[in-house]
């Protein structure tokens, strides 16, 4: 059984990478920004656990370091361990230019998406290598292929910084207990991706047989996402839900209509 932190998780993909740890008998923390979203989450995940598997949920700001080294702490004794752990805590702000991104957005975009995943980075690395081991996952996004659309500038900067900063923690842990990988989980209609739609919805409407054809139910994903996290072996491991193959299989098949379900 893993013993699994997953930031980010009171909802979205977040969420959803919980439930489908918890379905397969892993153990899971949760996190989120307040301690109303994260009883929330925990108590909707409590029905999904099965064998000796255990929720937890903690609230924390990933963008203080400090708070992430308690979460650590507050894991290994909820748990006994963690030999699994996921950073997920992201902000996308992307209907605006560059230009016209506010300082707030930036600074919520930078702070999270960056030091977030660098702090938790470290703190896994850290309690790993002096536990026996573990497997490190940083959930990346739109932009950290190096391609963006508009309106993506800030939080693709952020993204594509992600995969230099993991591509570098890969060579650091060689030749320890400690593995580390990137997840691209591809174009999820989440909570957040709704919320940015709503911000920009002649955007939607001149993008829409694009993004039916690219986008994902979150709930199609993340089984996938999990397995392949659960069999990685191998540090330097990237899991890609849009793959060259699957992105041709979906523009010779074009009946992949997926904002229907979200009145769009």
């Amino acid at each position: 059984m893993r013993k699994a932190v997953v930031t980010g998780s009171t909802k979205g993909i977040g969420f959803a990478l919980a439930r489908e740890l918890l379905r397969r008998g892993h153990s899971v923390v949760v996190t989120g920004r307040t301690q109303e979203a994260v009883d929330d989450a925990a108590a909707r995940l409590e029905s999904e656990t099965t064998g000796d598997a255990e929720v937890h949920g903690r609230a924390v700001d990933v963008t203080d370091a400090a708070q992430v080294e308690k979460l650590w702490s507050a894991a290994v004794d909820a748990l006994g361990g963690v030999d699994l752990w996921i950073n997920n805590a992201g902000v996308a702000n992307t209907t605006r230019p560059i230009v016209d991104t506010t300082a707030g957005d930036v600074r919520a975009m930078v702070t999270t998406n960056m030091l977030g995943t660098v702090y938790g980075s470290q703190v896994a690395v850290r309690g790993m290598s002096g536990s026996g081991g573990g497997q490190l996952f940083n959930i990346l996004g739109g932009g950290s292929d190096g391609r963006t659309r508009p309106g993506m500038g800030v939080y693709s900067a952020t993204k594509r910084g992600l995969d230099s900063f993991t591509r570098s923690l890969v060579k650091e842990v060689k030749g320890t207990g400690v593995r580390v990988g990137q997840v691209s989980p591809g174009m999820l209609i989440t909570e957040g991706w709704l919320r940015e739609a709503a911000a920009a919805p002649e955007q939607v409407r001149n993008q829409r047989k694009i993004l039916n054809i690219l986008c994902d139910h979150v709930d199609d994903v993340a089984p996938y996402l999990v397995d392949r996290m659960l069999a990685s072996t191998k540090n330097g491991d990237a899991v890609k839900w849009l793959t060259n193959t699957r992105m041709t299989r979906k523009f010779l098949t074009r009946n992949h209509d997926v904002l229907t379900r979200y009145g769009l």
